[in-house]
């Protein structure tokens, strides 16, 4: 007997074990700003990673494990108000579904965007953008080891000190986000589309500019790529809003 319940225990351990060494990620998410936030996931490929109704005080932190090939975003939620039932909404990354986020955050909203690999030594790839602007400061920072391009990312400044008045959004007498010049202006020149849509015809602007300066690390429009994209393999992810420069 003792014989038999050992070995259905090692079958058991083995079955537990990730097949061919592919274990995904884990993101430690960290709350570093002065308020709360409610982080808000958007699963583009792989299981739902979160369903979205985590809410983090100042100085907490969660941990969400991703699958392996898993792709989206993470962003913050600022100011939200929900019910007992759930129903609400946010000043600053709003999505449909109230607490439960069944969709993508509403800009200007700051993103930590990854397409992870699908085993350990495969690259997973990250960055912060501010296509879609910003609300609030965010840092990936690679966990437990990797090899490859596994520099940090992100945007440490508080951008919306910074932010041009005609991007401004104000609540309460105070800026809470900055729209990037796509959503401010809707232009081909500002959205990379239409005549403007290939790295040559659409070069950074004025706006995107001003971003780059605070941000050096995230993308700052969308043809940004070389100075923002990372690449790294077998690693977790710490992602912290509200980061200092340290």
């Amino acid at each position: 007997m003792a014989q038999m319940l050992g070995k259905s225990l090692s079958l058991l351990f083995l079955a537990l074990l990730p097949v061919n060494g592919v274990f995904g990620a884990v993101f430690t998410l960290q709350n570093h700003c002065s308020f709360t936030v409610w982080p808000g996931t958007l699963t583009g490929s792989g299981a739902a990673i979160s369903d979205s109704s985590l809410a983090l005080a100042p100085g907490a932190s969660a941990k969400l494990q991703a699958p392996p090939t898993w792709s989206g975003r993470i962003w913050a939620r600022t100011g939200c108000k929900f019910d007992a039932a759930g129903t609400g909404s946010c000043s600053t990354g709003d999505c449909p579904g109230g607490i439960q986020c069944t969709g993508g955050g509403q800009p200007p909203v700051t993103l930590a965007e990854f397409t992870l690999g699908s085993t350990t030594s495969s690259n997973d790839f990250y960055d912060v953008s501010l296509v879609d602007g910003y609300n609030v400061g965010m840092r990936i920072k690679t966990a437990g080891g990797g090899t490859g391009d596994c520099r940090s990312a992100g945007c440490v400044a508080d951008l919306n000190k910074s932010c041009p008045k005609e991007l401004q959004v104000v609540a309460g007498g105070s800026v809470v986000a900055c729209k990037s010049a796509c959503e401010a202006f809707n232009t081909a020149e500002y959205c990379c589309t239409g005549e403007h849509s290939t790295p040559q015809t659409c070069p950074p602007t004025r706006y995107s500019e001003v971003f780059k300066a605070a941000c050096p690390t995230a993308y700052s429009y969308a043809y940004d790529d070389l100075t923002s994209t990372r690449t790294c393999a077998g690693s977790d992810y710490l992602i912290t809003f509200c980061p200092t420069r340290s």
